[in-house]
């Protein structure tokens, strides 16, 4: 296994804890709110919540520490959070306490979509960027499967069942937090705070048959195009990877994905089957994810970006378009489950292969950190508020409209791609600088 490979999975194992830390608390639910007695408004906005909103901060501030100290470290503390809060939350014998240790794993989550993304792409070749930075997507849905199966298996360990279903995370996020240890700091960041010996050393062994001092100053170049640390990304000049970043997050979580995500066995019921199936929609819907979201990062080198977002678009509209008709004409037995499958398998194939890779691409190297802290905030932000509005939705225009509308949306991410959305593939990060940023 070659240096890059390696030094990718490792810091793409923090996407693995993102994915565990997101779903373990869905298997302690009941019993959490039952052992405390907490109302259902408590319950879902504070104990079940805090890690989302944690989420939420973690993304939005993620870019300075990731700019500040560095990538690295930024993923080292990250690991120190998931495990910090693994502990403590498992530990716990209130409701409060509980929701501030969740916060902190929240913040971990966050930040490692800042981070882990950047760095990758900073120390990965051109041709296989979206494969590598991939992995961190591929972890993600990993993390979610592995933690539906340990909840299951857990769930018959005693009375405190859910301390070991949330505290076994701990074991994973110190593997992670001594293992970020051995990944070097990123090149470009290094070259950024004036440590050109250090950055060359690291390039020499990410790219050991090429001229480094030619990879060295092609990269100074680039970053000296745009070197001033008054710059921001509100910038006139990056209006355009700014729009990018937005777009590409705000119609990820305008496909309704988070709000399937957390309402699947609801929307099962609503279309008019039983409570087994809640382990059906879990277990299928990981399954299903897995295997397209490794066909996904299978191709996003040799199809590119675009192509996966169009096959990721069309599918979510067919899928999306037969669940609303399936609500709207009463189509009853497994039609709803197979259409909602064929969308978890649109989505990983396209927005969620591709979400975090062109993000991390789009901006310029003193500035990455900051874009991929403003792409992931607004995906984290509508993914806060989207699913808390499905209860009411469904409630008040039925599930058919709302799946209408998320249909409708994904016509216009269709649009999106054709003619807004470049392609990144196989293009080094300074050559898409100059194509990107209009001066």
């Amino acid at each position: 296994m070659n240096k890059i490979l390696l030094w990718s999975i490792i810091v793409a194992l923090a996407g693995f804890l993102f994915g565990f830390d997101t779903v373990v608390i869905s298997g302690a639910d009941q019993k959490l709110q039952e052992l405390w007695g907490s109302s259902d408004a408590f319950h879902g906005s504070v104990v079940m919540a805090m890690a989302l909103w944690g989420t939420v901060i973690g993304a939005m501030f993620g870019g300075i520490p990731t700019n500040k100290i560095g990538r690295k470290n930024t993923l080292i503390w990250i690991g120190v959070l998931y495990t910090v809060s693994a502990l403590g939350s498992a530990l716990v014998n209130d409701p409060y306490t509980f929701a501030f240790f969740r916060f902190i794993g929240g913040l971990g989550v966050g930040a490692s979509t800042v981070a882990a993304p950047a760095y990758v792409s900073e120390i990965a070749p051109a041709k296989d960027r979206g494969r590598l930075v991939g992995l961190y997507q591929f972890n993600i849905v990993l993390g979610i499967l592995i933690a539906f199966l340990s909840n299951y298996l857990l769930s018959n360990v005693g009375e405190n069942a859910w301390r070991w279903m949330i505290g076994v995370e701990a074991f994973p996020a110190f593997i992670y937090t001594v293992l970020a240890f051995t990944v070097p700091k990123s090149p470009r960041w290094l070259l950024l705070k004036g440590k050109k010996e250090e950055a060359t050393a690291i390039l020499a062994q990410l790219n050991p048959n090429s001229d480094v001092q030619e990879i060295v100053a092609h990269i100074e170049e680039g970053q000296q195009y745009h070197h001033d640390n008054k710059e921001n990304i509100f910038m006139k000049k990056y209006r355009f990877p700014l729009i990018l970043a937005f777009l590409i997050a705000f119609f990820n979580q305008l496909s309704g994905i988070n709000a399937f995500l957390y309402y699947a066995p609801r929307i099962f019921q609503e279309a008019g089957l039983g409570e087994s199936t809640a382990l059906l929609s879990s277990i299928g819907i990981g399954v299903t994810n897995m295997i397209f979201t490794l066909i996904g990062i299978s191709l996003i080198d040799k199809l590119g970006r675009k192509k996966l977002m169009y096959m990721g678009s069309v599918g979510y509209i067919v899928s999306l378009s037969l669940v609303a008709m399936a609500f709207f004409l009463n189509w009853e037995g497994m039609a709803v489950p197979i259409f909602l499958f064929l969308f978890i398998a649109s989505h990983a194939i396209g927005q969620g292969t591709v979400i975090w890779v062109y993000i991390s691409e789009v901006f310029p190297d003193q500035l990455r950190a900051s874009g991929q802290s403003f792409g992931t905030s607004t995906h984290w932000v509508l993914a806060a508020i989207i699913p808390s509005l499905v209860p009411l939705l469904f409630a008040k225009i039925g599930a058919g409209v709302v799946f209408a509308f998320f249909a409708f949306m994904m016509v216009l991410q269709l649009l999106f791609v054709r003619f807004i959305m470049p392609e990144t593939k196989g293009i080094p990060l300074e050559e898409l600088e100059k194509k990107l940023i209009k001066e």
